[in-house]
């Protein structure tokens, strides 16, 4: 008889949360029963779930016990609190914040990248940020041929970064902007409607933002590789879900763009979007709701010898988070 899990999700009536719980259905996980957490003023709501509809319940120190795996989605300060109250309980914690991403002593995962570091837990496992995710499940294959010495990417950031209310800001601006209203932003600093900003986090002494040194350091430590350069350019943009990538990279030899290609249709969670001829390239429309990461416009970097150029696309919520996050629980 197959083995079943208990599976909890903290933050289950967030954007995330909710990606999650579809995902471990579509998935067919092997859920013996599943437990919704989040906050007090959630406790009631009812989700979906095979069939069945089940009650959130309260995120507590308590909640944890027979639970096998915790999908955590419920910011970094509720991942710091409660975490550890899981691991005590005797769960494994995947955990989607940015609290344990760079401990050293907690696994930084993406299934297609560095499967075998999960073997390193003690506890807990972190999800990396999401536009992490998609660009090194897309630099993976091409770092296997030659190793990477330096990336410059430039991110399309779309709203379902921010969350479900930053996604409906988007939708209520587009119309009150339409209809010639004023607009007054309240999940993003400024007006995300028919308009892109830089990325909505802290900018920091060396004049980069908290949101592109995340890319910076995350990459490092999944590729095993201090020695990486990374520029990194966060932008968000008037787009519901998906998020798009830029991406040049140099390389310690020449690969050649037919080699290149070749690597990417043969790795896992890659789809090649490429067509020149029709000048068709990965589009966040088209990419929303899909697994795999979309990559495209695959051609020479002709600023440098050792050098290759290349678009990626993936869906923010799902390989960019919840996906992510139950390959992970596969795995365990």
């Amino acid at each position: 008889m197959a083995k079943s899990y208990t599976v909890a999700i903290a933050g289950a009536t967030g954007a995330v949360g909710v990606e999650m719980i579809e995902t471990l259905e579509r998935r067919n996980f092997a859920t013996g029963s599943l437990k919704l957490l989040a906050s007090s003023r959630s406790v009631g709501k009812k989700l979906p779930y095979r069939g069945e509809e089940i009650a959130v319940e309260e995120l507590t120190h308590d909640c944890f016990d027979g639970v096998d795996i915790a999908l955590f989605s419920a910011g970094g300060g509720r991942s710091k609190e409660f975490a550890p109250s899981a691991v005590k309980a005797g769960a494994v914690v995947v955990d989607n914040s940015s609290a344990f991403r760079m401990d050293p002593d907690v696994p930084l995962v993406v299934p297609e990248v560095n499967p075998e570091d999960i073997a390193a837990h003690k506890g807990i496992i972190a999800n990396p940020n999401c536009t992490t995710i998609i660009m090194v499940v897309a630099l993976k294959p091409l770092y296997d041929i030659s190793p990477i010495r330096r990336i410059v990417v430039s991110t399309y950031q779309s709203a379902s970064g921010a969350g479900a209310k930053a996604m409906e800001e988007l939708r209520v601006q587009a119309g009150q902007v339409l209809a010639g209203e004023s607009v007054t932003p309240q999940m993003f600093p400024y007006q995300i409607a028919f308009n892109l900003f830089s990325h909505n986090s802290d900018i920091g002494d060396n004049g980069y933002c908290e949101e592109e040194m995340k890319m910076v350091d995350e990459t490092r430590k999944i590729m095993h590789d201090d020695a990486i350069r990374v520029c990194p350019t966060t932008v968000r943009v008037p787009v519901f879900r998906a998020h798009s990538e830029a991406i040049s990279i140099e390389q310690d030899r020449k690969v050649s763009v037919e080699e290149a290609r070749a690597a990417l249709a043969k790795a896992p969670g890659i789809a090649i979007v490429d067509d020149c001829e029709k000048n068709y390239f990965p589009m966040p429309l088209e990419w929303t709701g899909k697994y795999d990461v979309a990559v495209g416009r695959i051609r020479d970097d002709i600023s440098c010898d050792n050098g290759l150029a290349l678009f990626v696309c993936g869906d923010q919520l799902l390989k960019g988070a919840a996906l992510n996050a139950v390959q992970i629980a596969e795995l365990l």
